[in-house]
């Protein structure tokens, strides 16, 4: 995978010249939906189109599988798993760390990646974090989530989200990718929408359309002062170890350049 992730576009499974066109839009990760963008009728469908396209070996494409307790997911894993062109496997409405192992147990390795949609996810976030080597994510599905705790007001959802990204930090995984954005003109309202997420602790953000993709990045890349003021704390910690004082007052530890360190990282996106 792309290091630091920062755009994960989601794509129907039932659309094959889509999907092929989300291949060359330019995300850091595409993802082709075979559960919530597919209707019922059209599931095996999608599910054969998209063996048929990653029967060769791509780079950053991962499948988001039916629900586990669907009647679609066990062949959705049976056939999408072995695929040379996965490279991840997204896990929706993941309530338990024995639902991942049991998908580790028939995937052989594939990267797995859990999305907490309901009450009960969010309440075992850490749980699911640790379940199982191949667990390589966690992230937040809002649309479900809102719908099972009856909130209106998006800020109704910030403790969620908060804890998402506590429970991935704790389980030594990457900061989760922020929700998507539902409005594919709002283009405004995306762009304050990441801010408010990267404030949170989020990285990066799933799209539903290639429109999105530079308004994400762009949100979630460092600017150009962070750049300058992280490599002013790096090189006066290569001068002196321990705590120290910049000359303009500001007090710099070792977790500060640690800090500075992953801003000059995901910059060089290394």
């Amino acid at each position: 995978m792309t290091p630091y992730p920062l755009t994960w576009l989601y794509v129907p499974g039932d659309r094959p010249p889509v999907v092929t066109k989300a291949l060359a839009a330019g995300a850091d990760v595409v993802v082709i939906d075979l559960e919530d963008a597919v209707a019922p009728d059209r599931k095996e469908y999608a599910r054969a189109a998209t063996a048929e396209l990653l029967s060769e070996p791509h780079l950053d494409v991962h499948v988001r599988v039916n629900a586990l307790d669907s009647p679609w997911a066990a062949d959705d894993l049976r056939t999408i798993a072995p695929l040379p062109g996965v490279s991840g496997l997204r896990l929706p409405k993941v309530t338990s760390a024995e639902e991942v192992v049991a998908v580790a147990e028939q995937t052989d390795g594939v990267p797995l990646f859990a999305l907490l949609e309901t009450a009960l996810g969010i309440e075992r976030a850490f749980s699911v974090a640790t379940a199982h080597p191949a667990l390589h994510g966690i992230a937040l599905g809002e649309a479900d989530l809102r719908a099972d705790l009856g909130v209106r007001e998006d800020p109704g959802l910030d403790w969620s989200r908060s804890r998402v990204i506590v429970a991935a930090s704790a389980a030594g995984l990457a900061p989760p990718p922020q929700s998507v954005h539902p409005d594919i003109r709002d283009l405004e309202g995306l762009a304050a929408s990441c801010a408010h997420g990267r404030a949170l602790g989020f990285l990066g953000r799933a799209a539903i359309h290639p429109r999105q993709l530079p308004v994400i990045e762009s949100a979630f890349l460092p600017t150009n002062r962070e750049i300058e003021q992280a490599e002013t704390i790096v090189k006066a910690a290569i001068r002196e170890e321990g705590a120290q004082a910049l000359p303009d007052g500001r007090f710099i530890d070792a977790a500060v350049v640690a800090a500075a360190q992953r801003t000059l990282a995901l910059a060089r996106r290394t």
